[in-house]
């Protein structure tokens, strides 16, 4: 059924005669359907267009991990810095529950317990970074059920869910495109993933296979480019869907360069491969070094070393060296060939900036307006794998977009009027560290977003992609770009608030808290501390001098990265407005605090309160501070905290019972409301809720905040502060 869907869909296969040699190359058996253009005629038009992209990409994803063909395959890692694919196999269906939550299309979970172990997949981080306890993974029959019953819940909503236009970035349903675009990304990861993966764990799926075309590696040359202007400017009105990072304005003078004709073809990286390349240090930037004796690499990670000569894995088998194919590498590897390139030629040859990138893709005579150029290796159109670098001409040059992505000398950055989506606030900014480098141009399976001019993705330097790269040589000093600055005005109030000075003679509020809690320390098992709704990690930092471990969970990424980057001794710079366009510049760290000595005791995780994975338990203290008025169901909170303490242990909640249903539906509300005739506040609601497991210890007391919006603007709050002791 799957397959005739998309074989429905699918192009009629077609021959293409390779210009430079007599090899017959297959079309596509699959085809993805471009990102839509959202500039919707009438909703009916919308409904359809967008019911088709939704099956289009669902269905093609499910249909890739056919690939596997066996359990193991799901189950054992490709790669240890990476989860297993079961966890990619159920992550982009929950990734749909969560934002249609959050933009409000829907109304509660499908399966809380599979939403909390896919809900937050990896960045390939350091070759350290991945905890890898406390996941058991359900069947593969359990998240095949689960797939089906969100496809039907998403096809339900497209086609009955009230819809208005235009569709744009503050609409409801950008949740849906959203979770589409999402699913298009992780069709690209997870088919690397599938690459990685042992080939005992895989089969040369029919719909997958590739069709190998190859011949002789051309030789590369460099072309002149002339110097022009870069101008993008990406408003929330935009026709096509796009990642928050590709909003705002950035304009650029790029002088003129030269720049290969081709990508990097295996044939012309084997030069540097047999010239020492991976052994000769100086080739190496030092994060190279470090890579390479973490890796011990000799030669590209998907190329094989056999009796019979030099072989290359592909997604579903390995195949002879290709020659003219391009070279698939990471960052470290590809900068490592161009400063052999550069001894080799004693021309300045380096890898091209973002900016150059897009001159590039402006003198092939591209055109920035289309979803995706017709002539490429990309959405899948010509096949299931790379092609020769001098098959697809543009311009005077070859595979500007497609193929495979290509590296670029720029680490990613905000532009101009960068705003995060309120329900997606973690795409971009983790990556705003100077450690994430952007790829442009696409892979052969890139689409929706991914295929366009416009995109912007970016991945760690040692992170392996279909990515290769094509090289320059030019003479000027590349432009750095500052990514590593908080401007975010709720973070930055956050950060002042949290670590910055006192105004009104009122106290730190997590040192308060703290203080009042620190009498019932002494009569408690001090190993565990949890701080949920920790915002920057202030009070986390102040229970680690009385716990030995102290847990801070938030569910901002946004807050814990800079609560994680503070523990790790860095100083947070961070503007607040004084007034009009005047800024304040302010920082902090925690060892101008006297909080650094316990740091190492303090670990942060993203995690939704009312949706906690099972090891969040034990803890002797928990601290909910100004938490419960701002979660979608706070009775299912306090209903089930009990179960995340320990016998004897301690909950403390501060709530100044701001209840808004913008963030809480009223039915959810604790209190603030009558109840048969009678006045029914929060402290009613909460004892109501929480008498069966714990007691009271002590009397209400009220602890005031101040936060700082402006030099004459501040948000003065009480906060009810209530402590209780877990008896049963």
């Amino acid at each position: 059924m799957l397959r005739d869907l998309l074989s429905a869909r699918a192009k009629k296969d077609q021959s293409v005669i390779h210009p430079h040699n007599s090899c017959v190359w297959q079309g596509a058996k699959i085809s993805l359907l471009p990102t839509p253009n959202l500039n919707f005629a009438d909703e009916a038009t919308a409904r359809h267009g967008l019911r088709d992209y939704f099956l289009n990409t669902f269905d093609s994803y499910e249909l890739l991990f056919e690939c596997l063909k066996n359990p193991e395959g799901y189950y054992l890692k490709p790669i240890s810095l990476r989860h297993p694919l079961i966890f990619y196999f159920g992550h982009t269906a929950t990734f749909f529950i969560n934002k249609l939550l959050l933009s409000k299309l829907i109304g509660e979970r499908l399966n809380p317990q599979l939403e909390s172990i896919f809900a937050v997949g990896v960045d390939e981080m350091s070759w350290d970074d991945l905890n890898d306890q406390h996941y058991e993974w359900p069947s593969i029959a359990e998240v095949r059920v689960y797939r089906h019953q969100v496809r039907n819940l998403v096809l339900n909503l497209i086609e009955h869910a009230p819809l208005t236009l235009p569709l744009n970035w503050n609409h409801p349903w950008w949740s849906i495109i959203m979770g589409i675009e999402h699913e298009r990304i992780h069709l690209e990861t997870s088919s690397v993933l599938i690459r990685q993966q042992q080939l005992d764990y895989v089969h040369n799926h029919p719909q997958w296979r590739a069709q190998v075309m190859t011949g002789v590696a051309p030789e590369n040359t460099l072309i002149a480019v002339p110097e022009g202007k870069v101008s993008l400017h990406k408003t929330f009105n935009a026709a096509f869907y796009g990642w928050d990072n590709e909003f705002g304005q950035h304009q650029a003078d790029v002088p003129a360069f030269e720049a290969s004709q081709y990508l990097v073809s295996n044939q012309e990286f084997l030069s540097f491969v047999e010239d020492g390349g991976y052994t000769n240090d100086r080739h190496w930037t030092a994060e190279g070094q470090a890579w390479l004796k973490f890796s011990q690499a000799a030669h590209p990670c998907f190329w094989r070393e056999t009796p019979e000569g030099w072989s290359l894995r592909i997604m579903l088998e390995e195949i002879p060296m290709p020659w003219d194919w391009p070279v698939e590498v990471n960052y470290l590897e590809a900068k490592a060939f161009c400063h052999w390139k550069a001894e080799k030629t004693g021309q300045n040859i380096r890898l091209p900036t973002e900016d150059e990138w897009y001159r590039l893709y402006e003198v092939a005579g591209l055109d920035p307006e289309l979803p995706c150029p017709d002539h490429a290796n990309i959405e899948l159109k010509y096949g299931t794998s790379c092609c020769p670098v001098n098959y697809f001409q543009q311009g005077d040059f070859f595979d500007i977009q497609g193929n495979v992505w290509q590296w670029t000398e720029t680490p990613i950055y905000p532009f101009d009027g960068f705003q995060v989506h309120p329900i997606y606030d973690d795409f971009s900014t983790p990556t705003f560290d100077g450690q994430h480098n952007l790829i442009k141009g696409g892979s052969w399976i890139s689409a929706g977003n991914e295929a366009l001019h416009s995109s912007r993705y970016a991945f760690r330097r040692h992170f392996f992609q279909h990515a290769g790269f094509r090289y320059v040589a030019a003479s000027q000093t590349l432009q750095q770009f500052q990514s590593q600055y908080e401007t975010d005005q709720m973070i930055s109030q956050y950060l002042e608030f949290q670590y910055g000075a006192e105004y009104f003679n009122v106290p730190n509020f997590a040192q308060s808290l703290i203080n009042i809690a620190r009498p019932y320390f002494k009569d408690l098992a001090t190993h565990q501390a949890l701080d949920i709704g920790c915002a920057t990690g202030r009070a986390s930092f102040e229970l680690a001098a009385y716990f030995d471990q102290v847990t801070g969970l938030d569910f901002s990424a946004r807050f814990i990265q800079q609560a994680v980057q503070l523990a790790q001794g860095e100083t947070l710079r961070y503007t607040l407005p004084i007034e009009g366009e005047l800024m304040e510049y302010k920082a902090c760290n925690l060892k101008e605090l006297g909080l650094d000595a316990h740091a190492d005791r303090v670990n942060f995780f993203q995690a939704d309160a009312c949706n906690l994975k099972p090891h969040f338990s034990d803890y002797n203290f928990i601290l909910a501070a100004n938490l419960i008025d701002r979660l979608h169901h706070p009775k299912d909170f306090l209903a089930s905290i009990h179960q995340r303490l320990s016998m004897g242990g301690i909950l403390m909640l501060a709530s100044p019972y701001t209840w808004l249903e913008e963030h809480t539906a009223r039915a959810e509300w604790l209190g603030g409301f009558k109840k048969d005739g009678e006045n029914f506040s929060t402290l009613d609601g909460i004892a109501e809720l929480l008498q069966e497991h714990f007691e009271m210890l002590a009397e209400p007391q009220d602890v005031a905040f101040v936060i700082r919006e402006t030099t004459r603007k501040y948000q003065h709050t009480l906060s009810q502060v209530t402590l209780w002791k877990r008896i049963r």
